[in-house]
């Protein structure tokens, strides 16, 4: 892992990092030092590590929760070259989208394009982050929503590092399966009227989650429209978990 630069705001520390190929991030809370949890937070499709959600969140995790917080570029995202078969998909996907049709078929086929290779990556990084002195092998939480959900399921799934995840706006079917082999407490966020993600999948995938200690919280609006409250919630939901 190679940081390659560091600044602060507002009481807390913001290093970008390279490991191999992967493109990253790591906040702390200024001046931390010792072990504590780490929150791992997948951003959405189109977006990037330092996406406005992904930024606010982190802030507040460190800031106030005392978290290490880490998010990448995922595959064909933000500093990642792009994939003309990924572009291809993505452009489909939006369009069928827009027109109502079905996309089911577009779902599984980047579902499979990019989950092994994130998994992967995301191991290979906290692997690397549990290994700095001011950070060790403290309990591990997941928050993802959309794109960051789907590709986060199949990571909370394989990595037994992970202990409380908070998932949501999210229905693809081909999830179910990594679902259901999910053991740990997930809150999972649902916004009554996405345009995205259609109502009755996201609340399937809700129920093929296979924990036991698992709750749901929906909002109105749409699929962009997720609270600012969820963030409170979400601090409250790992601070309670990551101890």
């Amino acid at each position: 892992m190679r940081f390659v630069s560091r600044t602060s705001s507002g009481g807390v520390s913001e290093q970008l990092f390279t490991l191999d190929e992967i493109p990253g991030v790591l906040w702390m809370p200024e001046g931390a030092c010792g072990t504590r949890p780490l929150i791992l937070m997948g951003h959405g499709g189109g977006q990037h590590k330092k996406a406005p959600g992904i930024l606010a969140g982190a802030h507040r995790f460190a800031a106030e929760g005392g978290f290490a917080v880490a998010a990448i570029d995922v595959p064909h995202h933000g500093e990642r070259p792009r994939g003309e078969e990924f572009d291809r998909l993505a452009t489909e996907y939006r369009a069928r989208t827009t027109a109502g049709e079905d996309t089911a078929e577009l779902d599984t086929a980047m579902y499979t394009l990019v989950v092994g290779q994130t998994v992967a990556e995301w191991q290979a990084v906290l692997t690397a982050v549990q290994q700095l002195d001011h950070i060790g092998g403290g309990p591990v939480g997941y928050w993802g929503v959309s794109l960051g959900c789907a590709l986060g399921i199949p990571l909370v799934a394989a990595e037994p590092r992970v202990r409380a995840a908070v998932l949501g706006l999210q229905g693809s079917p081909v999830l179910a399966g990594a679902a259901a082999q999910i053991t740990v407490p997930v809150r999972f966020l649902v916004q009554w009227d996405d345009e995205l993600m259609p109502r009755a999948q996201s609340l399937a995938l809700f129920d093929a989650i296979g924990s036991t200690e698992k709750t749901l919280h929906a909002n109105p609006g749409g699929h962009g429209d997720l609270p600012r409250f969820e963030t409170d919630d979400s601090l409250h939901f790992f601070a309670r978990r990551l101890v």
